[in-house]
């Protein structure tokens, strides 16, 4: 069995970064896109910038803080020990995963459908694992944990939202002197974004840098962080002039304006908290594969994760955004419910600072539906009526198909791969 890795050693490792790109693309044009859609469908940022913003801090996430979650998805999923003495087979299966997270992602985002990248490399795996070793391979309860997170992620984000969506009504919007309010508590606002945002990489992301503060030191340093971003953004705030002419037909218009700099804050949290945890989705199974690779097949459970495939996962990333991104941007922006930038800094927040809160407990959630739930949450502050509860039923469908569609297609990529490399069979039983 070792002489096929010996053999097709290289040609693993390139089929490996093919799929490994693939796959992140459709993390970009899928999940990323989530990220930005807020922001994007509010109005605060345009496409374009939303790329820009996504290029920087998402490739940042997941360069600096993309380590810890790639660990739970290598790891807790399935249980390798069953073939560690065929190793060339996990290597199929971890290529054939790769490439059925990477065709599901790229079906869904053409359809528009926000479709979690997490759940989409689980299912490849669970598809991998059935079909090489058995159904027994399978961590089970780590799959109802997920299920699970079809409810609890989107109900938290929608309850965080909401909250930060009635605090703004209270505050600002349905008061007296609306624009002197928002320009009052803006800045407290934008502290939010910071203080979460710092405490999230901080806790969780700084590990492989050896950068380990204690708790205190850490909360502290959130706190001057969310402090500083406070001043910058009263600054961009105190900028904003009331505009009459807007305000004559549409009361808030300049409230609304006060929320741009902050979207641009939580825009920017947002594509950092997700570049580092879901990099780890497309990178994770390509980093397992180099490792057994370089080490001549020995099954590890856990791989330094060089440097180059951080690099790699956060440019493919990039790539797919700017590409077919613009697809799931428009449902998440503006087909769920109409955003405007206070809502859709809801949004954001409560969906970093979920993120956040899942990332700390190493939960598999996803991205995508924490940031469905937030906008729904926003929209629910409004009333049922306001949020359209067809797309919200064709959202929740493709959530429900994509483990399934994941573990089929590693199935069918594992077995072609397996005939193309041909071996004998695993440990028959």
């Amino acid at each position: 069995p070792m002489e096929i890795i010996a053999e097709y050693g290289t040609v693993f490792m390139i089929l490996a970064i093919v799929f490994g790109l693939y796959m992140t693309w459709g993390i970009g044009a899928n999940d990323v896109a989530n990220a930005m859609g807020t922001s994007v469908g509010s109005g605060a940022i345009t496409v374009k910038q939303a790329i820009i913003i996504a290029a920087i801090f998402e490739f940042a996430g997941a360069f600096i803080a993309g380590g810890s979650v790639t660990k739970t998805i290598r790891k807790g999923i399935i249980n390798p020990e069953a073939i560690t003495g065929t190793p060339e087979i996990l290597l199929f299966g971890m290529l054939a995963a790769l490439l059925a997270a990477a065709v599901w992602l790229m079906v869904a985002s053409w359809q528009g459908w926000p479709v979690s990248t997490t759940h989409t490399i689980i299912g490849g795996l669970v598809g991998f694992a059935v079909a090489a070793i058995g159904v027994s391979a399978v961590n089970w309860g780590k799959i109802s944990q997920i299920v699970a997170s079809w409810v609890v992620s989107p109900l938290l984000g929608g309850i965080i939202a909401f909250g930060l969506m009635i605090s703004i009504q209270r505050l600002i919007l349905r008061t007296d002197k609306p624009f002197e309010n928002a320009k009052k508590w803006g800045p407290m606002y934008v502290f939010l974004v910071g203080w979460i945002v710092s405490l999230v990489t901080m806790f969780k992301g700084l590990k492989h840098l050896n950068l380990d503060f204690g708790p205190w030191t850490t909360f502290m340093l959130a706190v001057g962080f969310g402090l500083v971003l406070a001043y910058i953004g009263k600054r961009m705030i105190n900028r904003v002039q009331i505009d009459e002419s807007a305000d004559e037909e549409f009361h808030f218009a300049s409230v609304e304006r006060t929320f741009v700099p902050m979207m641009i804050f939580t825009s920017c949290a947002m594509a950092f908290a997700h570049g580092s945890n879901d990099v780890a989705n497309g990178i994770g199974p390509l980093a397992a594969v180099v490792g057994l690779v370089k080490s001549g097949g020995e099954v590890t459970q856990s791989a330094d994760m060089p440097l180059w495939i951080l690099a790699l996962g956060g440019f493919g990333i990039v790539v797919g955004l700017a590409t077919l991104g613009y697809r799931v941007m428009r449902t998440i922006g503006s087909e769920i419910t109409h955003l405007t930038p206070t809502r859709g800094y809801c949004a954001t927040l409560a969906a970093a600072t979920t993120v956040v809160l899942a990332s700390k407990t190493g939960l598999p959630v996803s991205t995508t539906h924490i940031a469905v739930g937030a906008v729904m949450g926003v929209g629910m502050t409004s009333g049922v009526a306001a949020v359209d509860l067809r797309v919200i039923r064709d959202i929740v469908a493709s959530w429900v198909i994509t483990l399934p569609a994941g573990a089929v297609m590693a199935i069918v990529f594992f077995f072609t791969l397996k005939g193309i490399f041909g071996t004998s069979c695993v440990p028959c039983p």
